[in-house]
């Protein structure tokens, strides 16, 4: 490891002063000098958490890379020792109620092994490299609609529906259905943080057109699969040839890759976009190695960028099945436990000079999407919008500029997830509309 060294025997000393404040719209806004405080202090920390449920706060790299791989830490809510005040506030609401629970961010092996097996064929390298074009397509297509007007708020424009209408290509969702998949999805971001309702009563609509179009997809399958067959068809396909996929599997599945696959991506453009017209330095370096058809500091900035302000500020949740130790503090069964990658990723015993953007960065083993057996299957797919996203972006508008005070900015309320609600941007529009640098961009 890098950086400097902490004295040993601090693991799990006592906190010294108070706590800093947790969940309120200013840490929200800027959570890291709270988890300096808390590395340094009170590295698996116990709070309580907006929903009234209490959990363990684990913000040290090593700590964290060690609790997500530790097979003592179970995703199955029903290791939950949940009081009655906290029932029913983990996880994703609404899900128990539309039977969508059997899915890969809430079960553990084998089943776990099983799901994620049937899963990763969508997901490879060589799958995601034919999907480019596509997602080049999107990503020009949402700029064209914007180009002329000079400015734009780029989360509801441009970094929320790239996302969606790609992973509903990818799951077999028709395109006259998927303006549905956006309200529904845009009303399980804009609720989060608030009241739960709202949430679960987008996963119920989401439930119930996902089992229509289950049955429909059964109905219309051909007998063996074509080239680039969609993922809800492979996984009808699957549970009809001996892999035992129930349906609640297959619409559990199909739900939880909309939603996990849509929302780390509309934050990755998001915050990134951000951090870059925030870091003008790095912008113009980004923007410089574009102009010369240079994507390699595309490829580790987008890295650093995940590392610096990633999408994901804390892991899905995980509970202790037995009693264990977890950076010298002990934690016990049924206890909820939340890893805290923003935490981790900034974590200076682990990288150097943490808190400053580089998007030169060489060290890249960053916790934004995970580690060990519950990696983000998607990450091949986020990685390549996410820059898509960005060289288009930068490409097209050269003098993009941020159009508002950054003090004036807010983030979505919610644990998990780290997004803005806007991102007001203005730039010089095209001399005409069919001007598109962007095809250039391609690999």
């Amino acid at each position: 490891m890098t950086g400097h060294r902490r004295p040993p025997g601090t693991a799990g000393r006592e906190a010294t002063g108070p706590v800093p404040e947790l969940f309120g719209w200013e840490f929200a806004n800027d959570p890291y000098p709270a988890y300096a405080w808390l590395r340094e202090h009170a590295p698996v920390h116990r709070t309580r958490l907006p929903s009234g449920v209490e959990a363990w706060l684990v913000t040290r790299y090593a700590d964290a890379k060690q609790a997500l791989a530790d097979p003592r830490l179970s995703k199955n809510p029903a290791h939950h020792d949940e009081p009655a005040h906290a029932k029913g506030k983990t996880g994703i609401p609404g899900e128990r109620k539309a039977e969508l629970m059997t899915h890969l961010l809430n079960i553990d092996p084998p089943d776990h092994t099983r799901l994620r097996r049937l899963v990763s064929k969508a997901f490879t390298p060589r799958r995601v490299a034919e999907f480019a074009p596509r997602v080049q397509e999107l990503a020009d297509g949402l700029i064209d609609r914007f180009a002329e007007s000079g400015s734009a708020d780029l989360i509801h424009e441009y970094a929320f529906p790239l996302p969606i209408h790609a992973i509903c290509d990818l799951l077999g969702v028709p395109r006259e259905d998927q303006d549905d998949f956006r309200d529904w999805a845009g009303m399980m971001i804009r609720h989060q943080g608030g009241p739960r309702g709202g949430v679960a009563r987008s996963v119920k609509k989401m439930r119930g057109y996902l089992a229509d179009l289950i049955h429909r997809k059964r109905a219309a399958l051909p007998p063996e699969p074509g080239p680039g067959e969609d993922l809800i068809s492979g996984l009808i396909r699957a549970s009809d040839h001996g892999e035992h996929l129930t349906e609640n599997e297959a619409a559990a599945m199909a739900f939880i890759l909309l939603f996990a696959g849509f929302e780390t991506t509309v934050n990755l453009i998001g915050n990134g976009t951000y951090a870059l017209l925030t870091h003008p330095g790095q912008r113009e370096r980004l923007q410089a190695s574009l102009a010369a058809g240079e994507h390699g500091l595309l490829e580790t900035g987008v890295e650093e960028l995940l590392r610096y302000d990633g999408p994901v500020e804390m892991a899905t949740w995980r509970f202790a099945t037995r009693p264990l130790t977890i950076g010298g503090q002990d934690v016990a069964a049924g206890d909820p436990v939340l890893v805290v990658l923003a935490a981790a990723d900034r974590d200076p015993e682990r990288f150097d000079d943490p808190d400053t953007l580089d998007l030169s960065r060489r060290d890249s083993q960053h916790l934004g999407y995970g580690h060990g057996i519950h990696y983000c299957l998607g990450a091949p797919l986020a990685r390549l919008e996410g820059q898509t996203a960005l060289a288009t972006l930068f490409s097209r508008f050269p003098d993009l500029r941020l159009d508002a005070d950054p003090a004036e900015l807010r983030r979505r309320g919610g644990l998990i997830m780290r997004g803005l609600r806007t991102l007001p941007v203005s730039f010089t529009p095209p001399r005409s509309a069919g001007d598109n640098s962007a095809s250039s961009m391609q690999k």
